[in-house]
């Protein structure tokens, strides 16, 4: 028997009742949900899935699960199946009663804490199982174990039965079901699908080697996505870029492991000019970066400058390149399991572990140094890419001099098509894009000139997805956002800078304003980013039409809504319909009322609810490759009903 066999057959035999340790009871949760899902929203509801699942990947993180079965059922609920060891059924020393009723009942109670049920661990505070409990108005648990299946039911949080033997089993593993609670989440009890799935994607791609599935039979016809990658971050890198062009086929790897901290990296790069860096610990997306992250920038800089100075492809007189110049281009995932990581913030989204920017920068710098040894041609286009990125910094340095202003409330500096608004409060403060001149002039005299700022823009702006920064300088445009925003761009943004806390885009209703619009928000999540994460971005929904009978005239947004409004009035009068082509055709008034009024208009917020998968979409739809775009016109198109030619 090799050691790791030993080891995995201790452990099994060793995960007991007396690794589940309690620190303290559960009677805050019902009171203070937010404290722990973050919020009672749709966001908190789809989070207590993920407490239930990081139980199940615990297990197959150590290595004893390696299948996980997710549904949402017909009633809404959901339920969590894996072949892990199943949790502990005997009795908890500390509070007598059977050991998965403890989990399951207790705060902080798990196997995670003294290091004995689990060397790594995802869910960290292990308050999953009674966090979910407490906020679900039922929860059945089911155990595989010892031959039997054992099963005990909650309701909010409260136990209903005692752990009873309800059948005889071969298995091994854990079923949870639960159903939220609709007294704690007011907004919504229904789960979505899709969102779900996205997450189990990157599930499967961080742990490879896992079976993992999500199931919908709300549907007649259920709903079933199944993954399985072999090749884990690799095949992650490999699907980031598949819309992308790859400068080399092979996609460089690295795995490693020291002081018990598992190590992965995974990177290719692109012809194109942005940056994908995407970084995890213990399978938790660290939006914010950390430790992990800065070691691995730190190795792919210095590697990539030693090798180019050695080779004489970078020469002994010039400037290293920066670490904005070497990843220009770079699709990377990084992947770290650490058995004690210290996450900065309530979020866990910047991993703070000092040794993790060591062990990644040693583990990765070593391998990737061999790669560019190894791979000559790759590593000389790789250096000459950083070296074209370099020039374009320059130049965009150059042109940010121009663009950069002494003060950012310097009326002086700002753009001069700029119409800005009275007031210096940011936060009541609202910048309208608005397409065309014509348009521009209805909203600059239907404004509340207190408040609204409006910033007309001239025909189609640059498609930031394909274009380096120097030649988005370049733009006129693109120049005057900027600046009029006074937050910077790129890597010099500061959110905080905002002169405006309302950016809203006001287009036409027709194809034109759509791209219009589309381009807009490239560039913003391009280099605006965190002007979207904070919720300025919106997007305005003028009317469609305008339907006048007598003296009375309505403003409709859709079809739909036309239809049901001249269902609900009198024949006669015969009303009028007067179908909007564009802003421009409203008066100032018309304009106020309908589109800008705070009373009356719609907004759509726009948001970001997965980085990742934004990118992936936005390198589909404007990036260079033209066949996975005509690929989804095609098989979207059947949803366009009105498209105007």
């Amino acid at each position: 028997m090799s050691e790791h066999e030993k080891t995995k057959q201790e452990l099994a035999q060793e995960y007991d009742a007396s690794q589940i340790q309690v620190l303290e009871g559960l009677e805050a949760v019902r009171k203070r949900p937010g404290m722990y899902i973050g919020s009672t929203s749709g966001a908190g509801l789809h989070h207590l899935v993920w407490e239930i699942v990081d139980n199940s990947i615990d297990e197959a993180l150590a290595g004893f699960a390696s299948n996980i079965k997710i549904s949402i059922e017909k009633d809404n609920s959901i339920k969590v199946t894996d072949d892990g060891r199943g949790i502990p059924v005997d009795i908890q020393a500390h509070s007598g009663r059977p050991a998965v009723e403890t989990v399951y009942t207790v705060l902080h109670a798990g196997g995670k804490f003294g290091g004995g049920g689990y060397k790594v661990s995802g869910g960290l505070h292990g308050v999953g199982a009674s966090v979910v409990n407490a906020l679900s108005k039922k929860l059945i648990v089911q155990v595989y174990k010892n031959g039997n299946i054992y099963q005990q039911q909650y309701e909010q949080g409260v136990i209903m039965t005692d752990l009873t033997i309800v059948g005889e089993t071969d298995q091994h593993g854990t079923v949870v079901q639960f159903w939220p609670d609709p007294e704690i989440f007011t907004e919504t009890t229904v789960f979505d699908f899709e969102k779900l799935s996205i997450r189990v994607r990157e599930l499967a791609f961080l742990n490879k080697g896992l079976n993992i599935s999500i199931t919908d039979n709300r549907p007649d016809e259920p709903l079933i996505h199944e993954y399985y990658y072999e090749g884990g971050i690799k095949s992650y890198v490999e699907y980031l870029n598949q819309n992308k062009k790859p400068l080399f086929d092979e996609i460089v790897y690295v795995e490693g492991e020291q002081d018990d901290i598992q190590v992965e990296v995974a990177l290719q790069y692109t012809d194109g000019y942005h940056t994908s860096l995407f970084s995890f610990a213990n399978n938790i997306h660290t939006y914010e970066g950390g430790t992990h992250e800065s070691g691995a920038k730190t190795a792919l800089t210095r590697v990539i400058n030693d090798y180019g100075k050695r080779t004489k492809i970078l020469k002994e007189n010039e400037e290293n390149l920066t670490g904005e110049d070497v990843r220009e281009g770079l699709t990377m995932v990084l992947s770290i399991k650490h058995p004690d990581p210290q996450f900065e913030g309530q979020t866990k989204t910047k991993l703070g572990n000092s040794e993790a920017r060591t062990i990644t920068d040693r583990l990765f710098s070593s391998t990737f140094e061999k790669f560019l040894m190894e791979n000559p041609q790759t590593a000389r286009q790789i250096v000459e890419k950083g070296i074209l990125a370099a020039k374009a910094r320059l130049a965009a340095k150059r042109a940010r001099e121009v663009t950069r202003k002494k003060s950012g409330l310097e009326i002086s500096n700002l753009p001069g098509k700029l119409a800005d608004c009275a007031s210096k409060d940011p936060s009541e403060s609202e910048l309208f894009i608005v397409e065309g001149d014509s348009a521009g002039g209805s909203a600059k005299q239907g404004r509340s000139r207190h408040f609204q700022a409006i910033l007309p823009i001239r025909g189609k702006i640059l498609n930031v997805e394909k274009a380096s920064l120097d030649r988005i300088l370049a733009n006129e445009e693109i120049r005057s956002l900027f600046t009029a925003m006074g937050t910077g761009f790129g890597g010099d943004f500061d959110v905080t800078k905002a002169r405006y806390h309302k950016l809203v885009i006001m287009t036409d209703a027709d194809v034109d304003g759509a791209h219009i619009r589309t381009l807009l928000l490239t560039l913003f999540y391009r280099y605006m980013r965190p002007l979207v994460e904070a919720g300025y971005v919106y997007i305005a929904q003028p009317p469609l039409f305008q339907v006048k009978q007598g003296k009375k005239e309505a403003y409709l947004q859709s079809e739909e809504e036309l239809i049901e409004y001249i269902a609900s009035i009198p024949a006669t009068p015969k009303p009028s319909v007067q179908r909007y082509k564009g802003l421009g055709e409203m008066d100032a008034e018309q304009l106020w009322d309908t589109t800008m009024n705070p009373e009356n208009r719609r907004f759509a917020r726009v948001s970001v609810e997965d980085a990742i998968e934004a990118d992936a979409v936005l390198s589909m739809l404007m990036g260079e490759k033209v066949e996975p775009r005509r690929n989804f016109i095609q098989d979207n198109a059947e949803y366009v009903e009105n498209l105007d030619i």
